[in-house]
C-alpha cells in the first residue's frame, strides 16, 4: 500500500511541478503544447503503474488488514461523508441563494409583481440545504 501511495504522491508532484513550471515560465504556443503533453502522458503513465501495483501486490496488504480496523476505518467514512453531503450541500445552496436572491431583489425593484415568482426560485435553492441534510441522516441513521 506504500508504493500505491509513494506512486500518488509522485503523480501530484509531477502534475502541479510541471503546471508551476510553465506559469513561472510564461510559457506559450508549441512550448506549452509539449509540456501539457509531456503532463498528460506521465500523468496516466502513472496512473497505469499504481493500477497495477495495486492489483497485484497491493491485495496481499489489503488482506491482512483485521476486520476491526476495517469496521473503525468504516465507522469513520461514515462520519466524514455525513459532513461532507451537509457540507457541501450546505455551500451550493448558499451560492445559490446569493445569486437567485440578487436576481430576485432586481425583478422585484423593477416589477413588484414578480414577487410571488422570485420567492419560489429562492425556496427551490435553500431545499438544496435540506436535501443535503436528509442524505447525512440517511447515512449515520
Amino acid at each position: 500500500m506504500d508504493i500505491v501511495m509513494s506512486l500518488a504522491l509522485l503523480l501530484v508532484v509531477v502534475t502541479v511541478g510541471t503546471g508551476v513550471y510553465a506559469i513561472k515560465k510564461g510559457i506559450d504556443g508549441s512550448k506549452a503544447k509539449t509540456i501539457l503533453g509531456i503532463n498528460v502522458l506521465s500523468f496516466f503513465g502513472i496512473l497505469i503503474v499504481a493500477t497495477v501495483v495495486l492489483l497485484t501486490g497491493g491485495t496481499t496488504a489489503l488482506a491482512a488488514e483485521t476486520a476491526e480496523k476495517a469496521a473503525a476505518s468504516a465507522e469513520g467514512m461514515r462520519y466524514i461523508a455525513a459532513a461532507l453531503s451537509t457540507g457541501l450541500a450546505a455551500i451550493g445552496s448558499g451560492i445559490a441563494v446569493a445569486v437567485s436572491g440578487s436576481a430576485a431583489i432586481g425583478a422585484i425593484s423593477e416589477d413588484s409583481k414578480l414577487l410571488g415568482k422570485t420567492v419560489i426560485f429562492v425556496g427551490l435553492a435553500e431545499g438544496i440545504a435540506i436535501y443535503g441534510l436528509i442524505i447525512s441522516i440517511l447515512i449515520l441513521g
